[in-house]
């Protein structure tokens, strides 16, 4: 019987595989109030904290797992935990960083026991549970005073330490795959991939890693300013199964940056596109078929591995991307030459 890992390898190799779709935008539609959001447990919590989405694996389980069932039952083979704020560092906007463990553990739990239930009514078709981390409220590159550049909120050493300790909890778990997602900041990425490799030698055992960085706007840079061949050069070394963008453009803005990575990258690629760009609602009108025709053309242009989506998507965009890209050949590795790829703000590769 093959590993988890095994199936996952073999799996990428014959068909492109399906991510979930946005957690937020599902949980949008229960227009939960600050009761729902603080349950029995946290009633008598001191500030607000509707909005805490990760805290609603402690205190609304059932909604959590409804969602991952929904984004499963359309397709999806790998689908993300509720923990893309449970760092210990974005929880401290609600106070509450002493429960980021615990949300991160149970999130898994979540996540997996879902895996697990659709899993065996078709034991053909392995789903996978990814424990994402996401980029945290602060940024290690960039200063949050205008007046002074050299100030920074967060340091190197206190980003592996959050990050220690919630890919140990999502480990335990039960996650299959680490996602490092969201990255507007490459040093909080490189954190990120620090603290679980730590991780990783405490558990004595190791997970696959998937990173996903983000292209800001129309520029085609991070929020830290590297351009997607930097990034990718700069995050290389970690050696992760795969490399992707998600949210920030839609695909219509975002297809280039795609095509270019997949150039360029030397494992598996990803995407995960927001349903278009927000209007002035805040809402995401790209509906599923018109989101779809994208991720098939992409797919068919052999630019992709990993297809999912971001905000605003749905188990119907899901479902869309499931059933386009169904027979599509997934992107071959490339052989590319040897060099020595190097990165400021852009790529520098000497052979």
């Amino acid at each position: 019987m093959p590993t988890k890992l095994e199936q996952l390898k073999l799996a990428l190799q014959e068909r492109i595989l399906i991510l979930d779709g946005a957690m937020g935008t599902m949980i949008q539609k229960h227009k939960l109030e600050e009761e729902d959001y603080r349950g029995e447990r946290f009633a008598d919590w001191h500030i607000l904290i509707k909005g805490n989405n990760d805290l609603l694996s402690l205190t609304q389980p059932q909604i959590i797992e409804q969602i991952h069932r929904e984004y499963l039952e359309a397709g999806a083979d790998i689908i993300e935990t509720n923990t893309f704020n449970a760092t210990t560092i974005s929880m401290e906007d609600y106070e509450m960083a002493k429960f980021s463990r615990e949300i991160n553990l149970e999130s898994a739990k979540l996540a997996r026991k879902v895996c697990d239930e659709i899993e065996a009514k078709d034991p053909s078709k392995p789903r996978y549970v990814a424990g994402v981390l996401g980029p945290t409220s602060k940024t290690c590159s960039l200063s949050p005073d205008v007046n002074d550049p050299s100030f920074r909120n967060i340091t190197f050493d206190a980003l592996v330490e959050a990050y220690i300790e919630s890919t140990l909890a999502l480990m335990e778990g039960g996650s299959d795959i680490i996602l490092i997602e969201t990255i507007f900041d490459t040093l909080n990425s490189k954190a990120a991939a620090f603290g679980v490799e730590e991780a990783f030698e405490q558990a004595g055992r190791t997970l696959p890693v998937m990173i996903s960085g983000t292209i800001t706007d129309a520029s085609g840079r991070t929020l830290s300013g590297q351009t997607t061949e930097a990034f990718y050069n700069s995050i290389r070394h970690i050696k992760p199964i795969s490399i992707g963008l998600n949210c920030a453009l839609g695909p219509d803005l975002l297809r280039q940056y795609v095509e270019e990575l997949s150039g360029v990258c030397e494992t598996y690629t990803s995407v995960h596109p927001n349903a278009g760009l927000p209007n002035e609602f805040g809402e995401y009108d790209l509906e599923a078929y018109e989101m779809s025709v994208e991720m098939i053309d992409w797919a068919k242009c052999g630019f992709i591995n990993i297809v999912g989506g971001c905000c605003g998507t749905t188990p119907e965009h899901i479902k869309a991307f499931t059933d386009g890209v169904e027979g599509v050949s997934p992107r071959k590795l490339p052989e590319l030459e040897v060099k020595m790829r190097l990165s400021g703000l852009e790529a520098c590769n000497l052979n």
